[in-house]
């Protein structure tokens, strides 16, 4: 099985699966929830956004933000390659360019990143930017489910269901994701016993797993800080 999520290393609670749920500091390199990322605003501590583990002030811009990223990546920061990756592909404070995405991807992957081993494989699985190549695309998959990417395990999943057509593997891989939190894995398990290929022993304890690991990324912190950047869009 894949290790476990790391820990945010302020409030040392297990970090969500969702990457809507933590925030990369481009200051020091941490990542952090984002119920310990705001608690300061959130508690009107600040008057600005600080790094709740190095205390630096928050980027003022995007170009401020993208040079962080940038001497980050010269210390061989593997997230800081992913992120600025993800803004290349989106075109997000720089011009969009897919090549650029996927050579600062690669790049990352190279180092053990598993989250960007899943952005490849999306890529070449919907042929985003480069050909369609399911076979890469599985291999990438692999590869950063064995790092411990939750998304990437439930893809490897989808690909042995609709793909192969091997439903005994595919349980497997949504076995693994939901013991560690993932909701759409713990889904298809649910539908693999009505379905009859889970039994009724290992759907209850998929259930029993997943909940104990979402006990432990949960906190009222997390919860009121999701709270209030839900609040923030609503206004913006």
């Amino acid at each position: 099985q894949p290790p476990p999520n790391e820990d945010c290393p302020i409030c040392f609670l297990r970090l969500p699966l969702g990457q809507s749920e933590i925030h990369y500091q481009s200051c020091c390199g941490k990542i952090v929830c984002y119920g310990c990322a705001f608690a300061g605003v959130i508690a009107r501590a600040s008057t600005e956004q600080i790094c709740p583990f190095c205390r630096t002030p928050h980027e003022s811009s995007r170009d401020e933000g993208i040079e962080r990223l940038r001497k980050r990546i010269e210390a061989r920061d593997t997230n800081a390659m992913h992120m600025l990756g993800c803004r290349y592909f989106r075109g997000v404070g720089v011009p969009q360019d897919y090549n650029k995405a996927l050579e600062l991807w690669h790049r990352a992957a190279k180092l053990c990143c598993k989250l960007s081993h899943c952005r490849i494989a999306n890529t070449y699985n919907r042929g985003e930017g480069v050909e369609e190549d399911v076979k890469k695309a599985k291999y990438h998959w692999k590869l950063g489910a064995m790092g411990g990417d939750a998304e990437s395990r439930y893809n490897l999943g989808l690909f042995e269901e609709e793909i192969e057509g091997n439903m005994n593997r595919a349980i497997k891989h949504f076995m693994i994701s939901a013991v560690f939190g993932h909701d759409d894995s713990l889904k298809k398990i649910q539908d693999g016993f009505s379905d009859g290929h889970v039994t009724k022993d290992d759907f209850e304890k998929a259930l029993r797993a997943h909940k104990e690991s979402k006990d432990e990324m949960q906190s009222g912190q997390r919860d009121e800080a999701l709270h209030y950047l839900r609040k923030q869009r609503l206004h913006s």
